[in-house]
């Protein structure tokens, strides 16, 4: 009997007799000598991980509390991209705060995923709304990348650009991330004033982008402007303030194509950066270039409406090298909320909450202008920036004695953003640094901004956003979509390649403490220690597991981690004098993401085979490497590979690569096979990006959040991300300073209560648990690659092709029928074609792992019915799952097998059922009637 004594034992979910059990199974006594056989002898670490001693959870809490403690949450009037907001407590508590919505996976099943699909077209249709524009996607990272992915997006409109304007009243942080990602492509960035910028004369001109309102909370008239570039035949983008929208002008109104921005203060924390949801709107004509997820609606057999990933021929899995983005995720669980809070107010709620913010500012600007002090702009929404002349640093000092932030400019000005937490007692110790005693009120009515920027338009008309203001009506609204999506609460996600394993509670409290929530990123040093303390130390755990001498958190996502990871090895090849090193040596079985990071990060793919075993060919590639000796910059490898196996010759591959002059770039999402036993450091490689949302306990949140940091080797550290709000200024690839900073606690918790031994003992379980379920598989479907004596890593490959030829059956009828037994189906045909991937994580119990053995077990028996005849090879149980209660309730049933096997097909699920809400989407009929908005449901419904 296991003993429950400490955090591991309720992590890792076989123990004691069981775990010898299912080791013995696997024709072993102990689970030492399975790792020696499964994991490379010369790559195997013997030495311990040197971690501090491992923590209860209430010790862990409480230590943890003690650091962030040290923050000190001042009133930040800082604004630049980040604001207080009230998270309505409905929302905090059933959405952030609640399993059903954070650990679910993409919607890529989306029969089981609709829910939090409803959610996010509710987030299309919201954006779309304000923007003014005709489509929006589900969300990018945050705002600068959503920027720069704008900028992708106006270059594939018009490929022979080389030129893009952006106005230097855009975000700092902006412009940057900007840079960063336009110097790789060779695309010149011209910043300046946009007022003198003539876009007729800037040869190669293919975009300019402009603030709204502007950094100095100016709002402007870009309609004249936009009209020049339009005539240059180049693409407008705006950066817009979301909450703004509610009450000026939306931005297609005056000749916008594509809008960007955050929706962070439609209900989500600061975080000290992160995560939230960025956003971006474009004109029809660039709907299927537009980056990231989008979705659509379509229908199933029985013609009910529901709702689907539209357009997947974008996405970087399809397209590769080819793809506008590297970025196919989206930052689900922040749009799921800024989408709610948009259902809860609704219009006439947002527009109360806009106006008064906006009355706040007007305060704030009438006050201190009668004690003589001037503002840059008369003519803004919720900021302004005060003229003190050579006095910027004594107002600073002001501010901090009454606990309040003001946005650092220059020493001549001062920045102000009121919030929808801006309170009375707040404005009066404001005003009190300008010395006000008496606050100059507006009239009633009045705006500070002219007749041209007002809205003029509706914006959340749909019934969605006029239905559920009370509590009651929310509360049950979230708690419908809820039920409607299976999330790891429910169920083993079996996911190869995607590690959705517990993300314990105790890992995810301290998400929303306010000394985490409530931290603005761009505070003094001195109040945010608590923060530094913490990602230090992280840092330092995560170079320590990894066998790297520094670790970045800034990336947001793995995406972002790869990008950045190339672009490290690129600026230390050009620091060398090495600019010709651009070539990028990629395994064909590699994830999408690679090939496509590496374009973004201006390098040239060349493909290397591999061999019948799903190996790299080690032959091919050191034909390419030799033949590339010259511009090599790297490879990119994923270990264990992306076939679940460890490949002995991966030391040999990465002293290959540096013969030849390049460095090596390991995949880091199958890292929860390494830790405690290798480390990319000692394998050789030179970077890796981790995935903290897969290896280390982040919830996968329906598609976002993540953090993709990197580690990388000695000669590399001085090519990590740096950040204008850090020492190291150069390489942002996020707009704040430590990327999506509030949930790195999560990955914090986790080691401090795993510790060394415990981070060990997850691999081990890891693959353990995926090797029991090679074996009890074996029987029933061919495990496709395997490694030493027949074992794999951390997950196992099931080929479906000969059945598929013998039946019809198709991985993906295999995937919608487990919903019927109650499980989401592993990864379809990825890395190989008609194949499913499986990884059952440490996390999982025996009995879990049985249980979805026995499902997938059921369901070859339901193939082999097909094989032998007794079931028709179109009209089968298969062919026509998922069944939802509707069709098994309906009075007519004209299908060649019962009612019970559709619904009921083990005995164990008459104790619980969890049924699909929608029967299988119909992909093509959604594509090529395209409907990404809730505010078209009734037309498509009536087409």
């Amino acid at each position: 009997m296991a003993v429950y004594a400490d955090f591991c034992s309720r992590h890792v979910g076989v123990h004691g007799e069981t775990r010898d059990e299912m080791i013995k199974e696997l024709g072993y006594e102990r689970i030492v000598d399975l790792i020696e056989d499964a994991v490379p002898a010369e790559i195997r670490d013997g030495a311990e991980l040197d971690l501090p001693e491992a923590l209860s959870e209430t010790d862990a809490l409480e230590l943890l509390k003690m650091i962030m403690g040290q923050n000190e949450v001042f009133k930040s009037f800082i604004g630049q991209g980040y604001y207080g907001t009230h998270t309505p407590a409905v929302i905090q508590r059933n959405v952030l705060e609640n399993p059903g919505w954070y650990t679910a996976y993409s919607p890529y099943q989306a029969e089981i995923a609709q829910g939090r699909m409803e959610a996010l077209v509710n987030f299309q249709t919201m954006i779309t709304d304000l923007t003014g524009l005709d489509i929006a996607n589900a969300s990018l990272l945050d705002e600068g990348t959503a920027a720069a992915e704008a900028v992708a997006l106006a270059r594939s409109n018009k490929p022979k650009g080389t030129t893009v304007f952006v106005s230097d009243k855009c975000l700092p942080q902006t412009i940057d991330v900007v840079k960063n990602r336009c110097e790789p492509l060779n695309i010149e960035v011209l910043v300046g004033d946009w007022k003198s910028f003539d876009p007729s004369t800037c040869e190669g001109l293919f975009a300019t982008l402009v603030q709204y309102p502007n950094v100095e909370g100016a709002i402007e008239d870009y309609a004249e402007f936009h009209e020049k570039v339009h005539a240059a035949k180049a693409t407008t983008i705006v950066a817009a303030d979301i909450l703004s929208l509610t009450v000026l002008r939306a931005p297609g109104q005056f000749g916008t194509d594509i809008c960007i921005g955050s929706s962070q203060r439609f209900g989500v924390p600061m975080g000290f950066g992160g995560p939230h949801a960025g956003f971006i709107a474009c004109i029809d004509k660039l709907k299927r270039k537009l980056p990231g997820r989008i979705i659509g609606i379509s229908i199933d057999p029985e013609g009910r409406k529901g709702y689907r990933i539209a357009l997947q021929t974008r996405e970087q899995h399809i397209r590769r090298d080819k793809a506008t983005s590297n970025i196919c995720t989206a930052q689900v669980l922040l749009a799921v909320m800024a989408s709610m809070y948009a259902v809860y107010h609704g219009p006439d709620g947002l527009r109360n909450i806009a106006f008064n913010v906006h009355e706040m500012a007007q305060v704030a600007a009438g006050s201190i202008c009668s004690k003589g002090y001037e503002i840059v702009s008369d003519s803004f929404f919720d900021t302004i920036t005060v003229k003190t002349p050579g006095q910027a640093e004594e107002f600073h000092a002001k501010a901090a004695e009454v606990g309040i932030n003001l946005r650092s400019i220059d020493a001549d000005h001062v920045g102000i953003s009121c919030d929808e937490t801006t309170s009375i007692d707040d404005m009066m110790a404001l005003l009190s640094i300008f010395d006000v005693e008496e606050p100059v009120v507006p009239n009633e009515d009045e705006v500070a901004w002219d007749e041209v920027h007002e809205r003029t338009t509706e914006f959340c008309t749909a019934s969605v956003f006029n239905s559920y203001h009370s509590e009651t009506e929310m509360l049950r609204y979230l708690a419908r979509l809820e039920k409607r999506d299976l999330a790891l609460n429910e169920s083993m996600i079996s996911l190869g390649s995607c590690t959705m394993k517990l993300n314990a509670t105790s890992e995810m409290i301290p998400v929303t403490w306010p000394e985490v929530g409530q931290m603005h990123p761009f505070v003094p040093e001195e109040q945010c220690q608590g923060y530094l303390d913490m990602l230090d130390s992280l840092s330092d755990w995560l170079a320590e597991i990894t066998g790297f001498a520094a670790v970045s958190l800034q990336p947001n996502a793995g995406s972002a981690g790869e990008y950045a990871g190339l672009l490290a090895i690129r600026r230390y090849h050009a620091d060398r004098g090495d600019k010709q090193r651009v070539d990028c040596l990629i395994p064909t079985s590699a994830h999408g993401t690679n090939p496509a990071s590496a374009v973004m990060a201006g390098m040239k793919v060349v493909p290397v085979k591999c061999d019948d075993q799903g190996n790299i060919d080690v032959a091919d590639l050191k034909a390419k490497a030799e033949k590339h000796a010259d511009t090599l910059a790297c490879l990119m490898v994923t270990y264990p590979s992306t076939h679940g196996v460890y490949e002995s010759t991966i030391k040999e591959i990465c002293e290959l690569i540096h013969a030849n002059g390049g460095q090596v770039y390991m995949d880091g999402a199958n890292m929860n096979a390494q830790v405690g036993l290798t480390s990319p450091g000692k394998i050789g490689a030179d970077v890796c990006h981790l995935n903290l949302h897969k290896t280390f306990c982040i919830p996968h949140g329906g598609g976002g959040p993540g953090v993709g940091p990197i580690g990388v080797a000695e000669q590399l550290v001085p090519y990590l991300p740096g950040h204008i709000g850090m020492e190291n200024n150069e390489g942002a690839v996020s707009s704040a300073p430590y990327g999506s900073a509030s949930i790195n606690v999560i990955s914090w918790m986790y080691i401090a209560m795993m510790g060394g031994d415990g981070l060990t003992e997850a691999t081990k379980i890891a693959i353990l648990n995926a090797n029991y379920v090679a074996k009890r598989l074996s029987e029933h479907f061919p495990i496709l690659y395997t490694g030493n004596k027949g074992l794999v890593a951390h997950e196992c490959i099931i080929d479906v092709r000969g059945l598929t030829e013998q039946s019809d059956v198709t991985v993906e009828d295999i995937a919608k029928r487990l919903m019927d037994y109650g499980y989401h189906g592993p990864t379809m045909s990825w890395p190989v074609a008609g194949t499913l991937m499986i990884e059952p994580t440490e996390s999982e119990s025996k009995k879990e792992l049985d249980r979805f053995c026995d499902a997938m077990i059921s369901i070859r028996q339901e193939i082999q019915e097909i094989i032998d005849g007794k079931a028709d090879k179109e009209n089968n149980i298969l062919k026509h799952a998922p069944h939802t209660a509707q069709v098994v309730t309906r009075d007519e049933w004209d299908r060649p097998y019962s009612r019970q096997k559709a619904a009921y097909p083990m005995e164990i699920l008459r104790d619980h059922k969890f049924w699909p809400y929608i029967g299988r989407i119909d992909n093509v009929y959604g594509d090529r009637n395209l409907v990404c908005s809730c505010a078209g449901m009734e037309e498509y419904g009536e087409a």
